[in-house]
């Protein structure tokens, strides 16, 4: 890294102790994102206690299969954007590119397994007005994937500015608060998954 460079980086970082603004600004954004995923998935089970069973016999024809394989392929792709904020780190900068254009295809493979589910369901009359349990199937999931769209969209946003050279400096910030935001989305799929695939 050249001398102006680190000169820049260190002038535009906070003092120590104090977080920086983008930082602070990216767990507000996610504490709110909370409270809304949190309110859904609350109200969730309250109406599924009180269906007193019946909304088991609809969840039985969710895709548990493609439920569990988007699990498997989100939780891989955080792994990998945990790999591109290392590879920053270590000022690898073609690995970076490599694991941040593997986080975006895992994010939309997400997407396409999402897709023949949602297609396949809708194709056997199971649409959004199909009942209160398909309802909340259809806002929850469709919800957490226009979330996983947005993420997208941001890490392909970096990993273009990484193939042209253009990430750096201010890399590290960038990354992590990608990294952030991924990793929630992450997490809420989480709760999703064995909330809606699992509790029949």
């Amino acid at each position: 890294m050249s001398t102006v460079v680190t000169a820049e980086i260190r002038a535009e970082s906070p003092p120590a102790g104090v977080m920086a603004i983008g930082k602070m600004g990216i767990w507000w954004f996610l504490a709110s994102e909370i409270m809304v995923f949190g309110g859904l998935i609350g109200s969730y089970v309250l109406y599924r206690l009180a269906s007193a069973g019946a909304w088991s016999e609809m969840a039985h024809h969710v895709s548990t299969g493609i439920g569990a394989t988007n699990t498997l392929v989100l939780l891989t792709s955080s792994l990998t954007m945990v790999l591109a904020h290392a590879a920053i780190e270590d000022e690898k900068r073609g690995r970076a590119t490599l694991y941040l254009g593997l986080t975006v295809l895992g994010g939309l493979l997400f997407l396409g397994f999402k897709a023949i589910e949602y297609t396949t369901e809708i194709s056997n009359g199971f649409t959004p007005l199909a009942g209160t349990f398909w309802s909340f199937y259809f806002t929850m999931t469709g919800l957490h994937g226009l979330h996983v769209l947005a993420g997208i969209i941001w890490i392909f946003a970096l990993f273009l500015m990484a193939a042209r050279g253009t990430l750096w400096p201010h890399t590290q910030q960038r990354v992590e608060y990608a990294g952030l935001y991924w990793h929630f989305v992450d997490i809420v799929w989480i709760f999703l998954f064995p909330l809606l695939y699992l509790s029949y």
